[in-house]
């Protein structure tokens, strides 16, 4: 038998010679195919257009520089002035006239749900689904004007809000474009938050009547105890089950969605259009830090938003966008948009049965993405994170051969696209595997809630075969601001200010951040605009904090600082929230330090926590259980269970070094890494109160949850 290091040896020297060998293959093919690329793909262009300048200075003083884009107006931009689009009912208009018999959205079919009996013996409930019904953009127009002539024969006025608390499907965007077309304010609330927050929104906006889901009905068994005005409930069916409305309070009116479309389509009550300067939404953002906001948005505001980014982003007359992020997000909502005002095809998906091994699949079937094959999608980083985390597991546990062909064609495809070629081949031989899970098809991947760290935008990008597209924005700028340009092919930055809105970068003393540094200006981003909100609804103090006029704009001091490199493109680098004073005085940026910790392969999700009294931080990690149960037992600590190593105090000692070594190869300081760690064996969703809906995190809420454990990482 073979010493064990004798078979490691022989095994270096297998995957070297391995190497070698792929390395002279590849060599040979270059020289072969070298010509053909060149004159086909013309890779000078592509660099010269990833490196060419986006955005100039337009004014400058002591402490500020503006920054405005020198694209111009795209042909969809131009036609929606010459057509005087510019509020969300026009929007419907003009569309359902350009592109009455084309697809507009789909739902999949659920034909029936099954028991499907685990190995272990339990049983879980799987859907069996067909395929995706249509309704064009005429049938769209029309069911959207008979649900706002429906809402107003209930007794709605214009002017009179409404909230719209529903997961992402077709009546939710058909029952917002119904309510445009009356000019009834949409108020969005997420389907994730809590009872307490749903209630807050209902109450401060004195709606009368809610839409909502057959899903989410049961909520309401106690919501309601809270909410006096509300007087009618009104919910999108289930495609199987019937509701039982005998179990809800008798003084509320319960209909269902199909019974309102009724109504309107038997009503002679005309459509009561609204004006550019009317309020669309008041968007409840599921912010970060205390009870949630309501952010007003201006019909105005949205189609700002709607020209700025068909400016920015190419789509095709043959495109199809999967839809499943919140569209009470304003990101989603815009993107959705976007993709109605460019006439292409939205598909309607959940977590829950969009790729062929979602939780609600029957085995044998396929998940939606397979069904549907989209070319576009939206996503937020902590998704993309997990793709890329679950394409590393993959591959780990591949043999060394697979191993060796993968990180040789990752290597290999890195290199040819920074010089501006794309590499066919590689893509259909080592990637179609991985691109296949998403239907095949995507090209396109807009990106956006949070910053995404350059590994996973870079990894996604190349194993999806995609162009992710990074974009940043807030609630309280219609979601706009920089979109990064659809030829740049570096990782790493938001892109450049959009065609509607300008950027003002101003000093920030306290964080050490101003426009005289080098090699880039660096400070906070101030966002001015038709696209930047009137402000809060019923927070007057707190608009007057955070929004101001200048110059004949609205601006929004977003609190984010970033730099500006030479071609005009943002790199954000902090946040003002989220800077933290050591006791020795030094700065730590709690959101650079996570961005770049979360990227260890161990790590699912990770909030850092530091106290201005104490000389270090610590860190309360959400463990990827499988790679972290695999790497314990490797160190020869035995686990009976997830919950044990989440107990452990050894395992929090393998995961604090392996975040030591994580953040030196990230380049971070020895004072941003954290000294200590709690191992967390809860997954934090948006249930339960740790994350907003776009995975961003509640810190103040972590924080009350954990204090126990910070106090012990502090006391050891």
């Amino acid at each position: 038998m073979l010493r064990e290091d004798n078979v490691t040896e022989m095994d270096g020297l297998g995957a070297t010679l391995a190497h070698s060998a792929l390395k002279a293959i590849a060599f040979v093919c270059d020289i072969l195919t070298f010509p053909i690329y060149v004159l086909l793909q013309r890779p000078w262009k592509v660099c010269e257009l990833s490196r060419r300048i986006k955005a100039t200075p337009i004014n400058k003083d002591d402490r500020t520089i503006v920054y405005r884009s020198v694209d111009k107006a795209s042909k969809t931009h131009i036609e929606m002035v010459r057509c005087n689009v510019t509020t969300m009912a026009s929007m419907f208009e003009f569309v359902a006239r350009k592109h009455a018999n084309k697809k507009c959205l789909g739902t999949r079919r659920i034909q029936a749900e099954e028991d499907e009996i685990q190995p272990n013996g339990r049983v879980f409930k799987k859907y069996n689904m067909g395929e995706y019904m249509w309704k064009t953009y005429a049938e769209v127009n029309e069911l959207a004007t008979n649900f706002g002539k429906g809402i107003r024969e209930l007794g709605n006025l214009p002017r009179e809000n409404i909230v719209i608390f529903a997961e992402t499907r077709a009546e939710w965007m058909i029952a917002a474009h119904g309510l445009f077309k009356q000019n009834i304010p949409v108020v969005t609330l997420y389907a994730t938050l809590g009872d307490e927050a749903i209630a807050h929104g209902i109450n401060e906006t004195e709606v009368t009547t809610v839409i909502t889901s057959y899903d989410l009905m049961p909520k309401f068994k106690s919501i309601l105890k809270h909410t006096p005005l509300v007087k009618t409930l009104i919910y999108m069916e289930d495609q199987l089950k019937e509701l039982n409305s005998n179990e809800y309070d008798r003084d509320v009116k319960i209909l269902k969605f199909t019974d309102v479309l009724a109504r309107g389509a038997a009503c002679k009550i005309p459509n009561s259009l609204p004006s550019p300067s009317d309020t669309a939404i008041i968007m409840y953002t599921s912010g970060s830090t205390g009870v949630p906001k309501g952010v007003i948005l201006l019909h105005s505001n949205l189609i700002a938003t709607m020209k700025a980014f068909v400016d920015s982003t190419e789509i095709f007359d043959d495109d199809i966008l999967i839809g499943f992020l919140p569209l009470a997000h304003v990101f989603e909502l815009l993107v959705e948009s976007v993709c109605l005002v460019s006439g292409i095809a939205i598909g309607y998906s959940s977590a829950l049965t969009m790729i062929d091994t979602s939780s609600k699949i029957k085995k044998g079937t396929k998940g939606d993405a397979s069904v549907l094959h989209p070319t576009c999608m939206t996503s937020v980083p902590l998704i993309l994170d997990r793709i890329s985390k679950g394409i590393q597991e993959k591959v780990s546990k591949g043999t060394m051969l697979q191993k060796i062909l993968f990180n040789f064609a990752y290597e290999y495809k890195v290199n040819w696209v920074r010089r501006g070629y794309s590499t066919p081949l590689i893509d259909k031989v080592i990637f179609g595997k991985v691109r296949n899970m998403l239907g095949g098809k995507v090209r396109l991947i807009l990106t956006g809630g949070a910053p995404l760290s350059p590994d996973t935008h870079e990894q996604t990008s190349i194993c999806l075969c995609a162009s992710v597209i990074q974009g940043y924005g807030l609630t309280e700028t219609t979601s706009c601001a920089t979109v990064m340009d659809a030829h740049d092919r570096t990782v790493g930055r938001v892109g450049a200010v959009t065609t509607v809105c300008d950027i003002m970068l101003v000093n920030w003393e306290e964080g050490n951040y101003r426009i005289t540094d080098k090699p880039y200006p660096r400070g906070e981003i101030i966002i001015g605009g038709e696209n930047v909100s009137p402000g809060y609804h019923k927070l007057p103090g707190k608009t007057k904090d955070d929004f101001f006029d200048e110059d004949g704009k609205r601006w929004f001091k977003s609190g984010d600082i970033c730099e500006i490199q030479e071609d005009g493109v943002v790199k954000i680098i902090d946040r003002k929230k989220d800077l933290v004073k050591l006791q020795a005085g030094e700065y730590v940026s709690l959101g650079k330090v996570e961005a770049e910790l979360k990227t260890c392969p161990f790590v699912d999700n990770i909030c850092v926590y530091g106290d201005s009294s104490k000389q270090y931080c610590v860190a309360l990690v959400v463990p990827h259980q499988q790679m972290i149960m695999e790497l314990v037992a490797k160190r020869g600590i035995p686990m009976s269970s997830f919950e044990e190593l989440c107990s452990s105090r050894d395992a929090e000692k393998i995961v604090l070094q392996e975040l030591a070594d994580h953040g030196k190869k990230c380049k971070l300081e020895k004072f941003e890494i954290p000294a200590a760690v709690k191992l967390c064996k809860e997954v934090w969703s948006p249930d339960m109160g740790l994350v907003t809906a776009a995975f961003k995190l509640k810190r103040k809420d972590i924080q009350e949850r954990y204090q126990h454990e910070i106090n012990r990482m502090y006391a050891s």
